[in-house]
């Protein structure tokens, strides 16, 4: 089981109490109504599965029930760092753990 630590709520917690929201920093159009529908479908989706590093969108559902990002290992399951959502990912800290 993952230990994730909510930013929020500045605490290292169990697994149980997230939820998994999705690939992190997707941007929406900002005139849906004027793009094109292979655009439109590229955004509703399409979205990133790599081996290694991945910026992902987590919800704290038992906690603060705030949306926070994390940038995971997919192949070791080792979490670098987290971080509040509008923040970006602090390249200094990538390899270690909150």
């Amino acid at each position: 089981m993952l230990q994730i630590y909510c930013p929020y709520c500045a605490e290292l917690r169990e697994e149980h109490e997230f939820h998994y929201a999705g690939e992190a920093h997707i941007v929406r159009p900002k005139e849906p109504e004027s793009v094109s529908d292979q655009t439109w479908g590229e955004y509703l989706f399409h979205r990133k599965n790599p081996k290694g590093i991945h910026q992902e969108l987590w919800l704290h559902s038992a906690g603060c029930r705030k949306y926070f990002n994390v940038s995971r290992n997919t192949v070791t399951y080792v979490i670098e760092q987290t971080y509040k959502v509008g923040e970006q990912k602090n390249e200094e800290m990538a390899g270690e753990t909150n």
